[in-house]
């Protein structure tokens, strides 16, 4: 790929994506794979007259090795120097630049209630300091081919020819062209010209209903609203959180949920993959679920807290979206739920509730935002997707037909 072509990319993540401001610190998180682009991230961060820069790298196989090896204590203890770390990014409020690579397979074989017991354990200890950033810092997480996953997304090809592939794949999706931040300031205004429409319905309930069986029937919060593209964090700054993203999103009400839904695309999780699942719903909570793979990891997933069951999210996502008319699966999650409508279990996001910075995190939950320690979208879309929003004033409006918007 040309060196020139992945700048703009890069300038892309940096400006667009978190924008950084003068005078502050960002962290960015990387694999292994791309360190030559991480090298351009890192400079354009500071011709945006980033502070400081730092990097913190990740490698699959070391963790596969600290889980091995680490007692469950081990891993669930949260030192000194890591509360120290947290509370620093609570002062600092650093940009955050996640770039992912990984291999979709990567954490197979890893024992799953080891690291379910340990997270467990540790979360308790981080979540202050997480509820104590939240809403404040800007984030985007943007990906970039690694050696295992580009094999994977591309099979039958050299590992170089399906790197440049999954490379043409990943800025294709994420509108990097001739002038790719202003292709995204267009995006972003068509997004929230639809979040404008569906917000002006009162939607008390979205029915979704398709010919592999889903029927399910999910309640809104009435202070919540659709968000989309860009958001403004309580600083008062604009950013892209994801670069691709395609969503109207909006975070349900907790305990209004009943029926089932069916998977339309495999779900990577944990580095390890489940297929052809679903989950039945009763007064909000997955009493059920059931995959052809992966089965024993997305019961694990579910029960992970009380409110690993319950949705967080509902996400609107038309099949014309780049991301499905590209044809490709990506094993990624960050692209396949662009790609087609999805839900998320787990937590709900505070800041879809109508005056949120004025609330505190207890109102927001109080409202009917889920609470989890873990936030997992999986992907719903198909070509027969309709969903009908059952509005407060009596009206049944059409939102989706045949997976795509209706309006």
């Amino acid at each position: 790929m040309k060196k020139t072509v992945l700048r703009e990319y890069a300038k892309l993540i940096v400006r667009c994506g978190v924008n950084v401001q003068k005078g502050q610190e960002v962290i960015i998180y990387a694999g292994l794979d791309q360190p030559e682009f991480v090298q351009m991230v890192v400079e354009q961060a500071y011709k945006a007259k980033a502070k400081k820069v730092t990097v913190e790298w990740n490698y699959d196989p070391l963790t596969k090795l600290h889980v091995r090896y680490q007692s469950v204590k081990t891993m669930g203890t949260v030192t000194e120097w890591q509360k120290a770390k947290q509370q620093y990014m609570c002062d600092v409020l650093p940009a955050r630049i996640h770039l992912v690579s990984d291999d979709p397979d990567g954490l197979k074989g890893v024992n799953i209630a080891k690291m379910a017991k340990a997270r467990k354990m540790s979360y308790p200890i981080l979540r202050p300091y997480i509820d104590a950033r939240d809403g404040k810092q800007q984030w985007c997480i943007a990906a970039v081919p690694g050696a295992a996953w580009a094999r994977k997304v591309f099979p039958g090809v050299r590992t170089s020819v399906a790197i440049e592939k999954l490379w043409e794949a990943i800025l294709a999706t994420s509108r990097v062209d001739d002038d790719p931040i202003k292709a995204w300031e267009k995006h972003n205004a068509d997004l929230k010209s639809r979040c404008d429409y569906l917000n002006s319905l009162g939607i008390e309930s979205l029915h979704y209903t398709a010919d592999n069986g889903t029927d399910l029937t999910v309640g809104m919060i009435p202070e919540a609203h659709f968000g989309g593209g860009g958001d403004t964090s309580l600083q008062g700054i604009y950013f892209n959180p994801n670069i691709p993203t395609e969503e109207c999103f909006i975070s349900p009400m907790k305990g209004k949920a009943v029926g089932i839904v069916y998977s339309t695309k495999p779900l990577s999780y944990q580095g390890q993959l489940i297929e052809n699942f679903y989950l039945r719903f009763e007064n909000g909570k997955a009493v059920e679920a059931k995959a052809e793979k992966g089965e024993e990891l997305l019961n694990t997933m579910i029960t992970m807290d009380e409110g690993a069951a319950y949705l967080g999210e509902c996400a609107l996502v038309p099949q014309t979206s780049p991301i499905n008319v590209s044809g490709l699966l990506f094993y990624e999650t960050l692209f396949d739920e662009n790609a087609v409508c999805h839900l998320a279990v787990g937590a709900g996001f505070p800041d879809t509730i109508n005056d949120y910075q004025n609330k505190t995190l207890e109102e927001c939950r109080a409202l009917g935002i889920n609470d989890s320690m873990i936030h997992v979208d999986f992907m719903i879309g198909c070509d027969t997707m309709n969903i009908d929003a059952h509005c407060r004033d009596g009206k049944v409006v059409p939102i989706f037909r045949n997976g795509n918007w209706a309006f």
